[in-house]
């Protein structure tokens, strides 16, 4: 996850001078792995320019260049390098014209790559700078020409820092997410991260919108969950969220703000509906998609598969479906892989008027078998996975129709809809003296509930102990001991003393330890060579040992998960070991010392650990045919 500091700076206090070594450090004290730093690597005089005017001038290798002047600083001023306010410059690009406001970088300028900028002889001319494109400051891949800032909506004066004014002056932190820790796949969730590890004031993104809650008369955006087939029993959406915009303008630009977010973040600029999209996925942590209003047929249900059906996702691509697949569908079939990826017949495109917003919740377990079976992940798929706070999507949805209004000119529309049923957290029990006596830790009462607590948890008084509710966010914390873990991280790993565990009594080895290893001296000097062998066995092996009844099958869905049975006599000398024992040790007799596993009396009880057994073995050689 990649934290642009301009970003987690809306919702958190950071130092003014803070670094981003600090920001890792601090993450990296409440459970995170620090990654990578990254930059736009743009610095020197960069600068916004005005084409005053140009000349093509063709060449004799067929090319054609714009000798160009461009003003560089207000008249009469000093430019940033300390240069003329009007520069001659080459430019061969021929998407711009006179009067057009462009980004200059001047002579000591460097670009990344590392591309440095000087005054240099070329075509004739000596170009005093270089006009920048879109790829050559990193802020796209656009390179068929040069950035012209009215394509941003950004009108400046000539001479103006174009570093800050692109947010080229901006860094983001990349931290590894583990698997457990979904909510931190957003800036609300590194943000709140941050604050429990300083102590700075968190303002929740959520909170700084008014959820969408559909009136009583308002129209219905008909959409159904008809999930006939849910895997583990859980219906494959639980949350579903519409909110419809009209009158998008899909031609707009995508401020220099959200691009250079969206850059930093690792996302690439595709339209301002989507780049709007992928901007709250990122700051709230709800992935969410938008339709394109005219080309739905009908309602939307959700359902798996049918038999046979495909669906042309966004990447181009038709895909066979399997019947375990979510799909969200109109009447005309299936649009969109649930949580993975929109279908192209659906897609939002330069005609867009009006957009549907959809804002859902799918089973992670739906999402990840998807995902991996059409090999397709995705930044929506990798947070599903990992699990989506549920309470958060009709926030997300009202954060997504803001943007489109005040950015792409739409208008709200009332016609939405929001089916809701997400599951009941249950509180869990956490007694008295259970989070030190796990941690080795006194923690006095009142610390483990204000750890607690800022998490987000609900904490309450409850016979000798507490009941807490863990917060909408949290799906990991499941019971006491991730709780426990929880008040360990909040008030710091570095409070745990590293002691050593206390050695048994009389030191050394144990009784037992010590007649093993006198047992197995005394077999390997009678000649005997000891083998350590794989304590799991395959089915066809555990078979033809005869030992299925007297061995346990682990859950592991590895092919070699039958555990080693208790050894019976001769069970080494058996076929199925003759040739792999040989060729591991050609010796004339060979000992295995091992614990084994022994079945319990009830299937509930599985199997326990066996005491320490060892098996020999002489194995037989064949006969030699004499000669007569």
């Amino acid at each position: 996850m990649r934290v642009p500091l301009s970003w987690l700076g809306e919702y958190v206090d950071l130092e003014h001078d803070v670094t981003t070594e600090a920001v890792h450090a601090a993450l990296v004290s409440v459970g995170l792995e620090e990654e990578d730093v990254h930059r736009f690597e743009v610095t020197g005089p960069v600068v916004v320019g005005e084409v005053l005017d140009l000349a093509p001038e063709p060449q004799t290798n067929g090319k054609t260049i714009n000798w160009c002047h461009v003003r560089v600083a207000p008249a009469g001023q000093r430019a940033a390098d300390g240069g003329e306010d009007v520069r001659g410059i080459v430019c061969g690009a021929h998407n711009f014209t006179v009067g057009d406001k462009v980004v200059v970088s001047l002579p000591g300028a460097v670009l990344p790559g590392p591309f440095p900028i000087s005054a240099r002889k070329t075509y004739g001319h000596v170009s005093d700078g270089m006009i920048a494109s879109s790829r050559e400051l990193g802020l796209g891949d656009d390179h068929d020409g040069i950035l012209r800032l009215a394509t941003l909506g950004v009108d400046a004066e000539p001479g103006a820092d174009a570093i800050a004014l692109l947010g080229l002056d901006d860094a983001a932190v990349e931290v590894n997410v583990t698997p457990d820790r979904g909510y931190a796949f957003s800036i609300r969730g590194i943000a709140r991260e941050y604050a429990h590890a300083t102590g700075a004031a968190f303002r929740d993104p959520a909170h700084a919108v008014l959820a969408y809650t559909r009136s009583e008369s308002a129209p219905v955006f008909p959409v159904t969950v008809a999930d006939e087939a849910p895997i583990r029993g859980r219906v494959g959406s639980s949350v579903f969220v519409t909110r419809v915009v009209r009158g998008v303008d899909t031609s707009r630009p995508t401020p220099p703000w959200m691009l250079a977010r969206l850059r930093l973040a690792g996302v690439r600029s595709v339209s301002l509906v989507v780049d709007i999209t992928n901007y709250v996925m990122f700051e709230l942590g709800q992935p969410l998609h938008g339709y394109d209003l005219a080309t739905l047929r009908g309602g939307i249900v959700v359902r798996r598969a049918g038999r046979g059906e495909t669906l042309e996702t966004l990447d181009g691509q038709t895909r066979r479906l399997h019947a375990e697949d979510l799909v969200i569908a109109d009447d005309a079939g299936a649009i969109g892989l649930a949580g993975v990826m929109g279908g192209a017949r659906t897609e939002i495109s330069a005609g867009t008027s009006d957009v549907v917003i959809e804002a859902a919740n799918f089973d992670p377990v739906s999402v990840a078998r998807t995902a991996r079976r059409h090999k397709l992940p995705s930044e929506a798929s990798r947070r599903f996975e990992r699990g989506v706070d549920p309470l958060v999507a009709p926030v997300a949805a009202a954060r997504a129709v803001q943007l489109l209004v005040d950015l792409a000119g739409g208008t709200a529309d009332e016609l939405g809809s929001v089916l809701a049923d997400p599951r009941t957290i249950e509180p869990i029990e956490l007694p008295d003296g259970y989070v030190s006596g796990l941690i080795g830790v006194e923690y006095a009462p009142e610390e483990i509930r204000g750890a607690l607590a800022e998490i987000g948890a609900s904490v309450e008084a409850g016979g000798a102990g507490l009941l807490v509710a863990p917060p909408s966010w949290r799906p990991d914390l499941t019971d006491r001991a991730t709780l426990a873990e929880e008040v360990a991280r909040i008030t710091g790993y570095d409070r745990i003393p590293a002691i050593l565990p206390v050695a048994p009594p009389g030191r050394g080895l144990t009784a037992g330890q010590r007649l093993r290893r006198t047992v197995a001296q005394a077999l390997a000097a009678s000649g005997l060579t000891e083998i350590l062998s794989y304590p799991f066995l395959s089915r066809p092996i555990n078979d033809r040992l005869g030992s299925r009844r007297a061995s346990r099958r682990s859950r592991s869905p590895s092919p070699t998960r039958w555990m080693r049975p208790p050894p019976s006599c001769g069970s080494l000398s058996s076929p199925v070991w003759r040739r792999p024992l040989r060729a591991i040790a050609p010796a004339d007799s060979w000992i295995s010392r091992s614990t084994s596993s022994v079945p319990c009396s009830s299937r509930r009880e599985g199997g326990r650990s066996g005491p320490t057994r060892f098996r020999s073995a002489v194995p037989a050689r064949p006969r030699r045919s004499r000669r007569r």
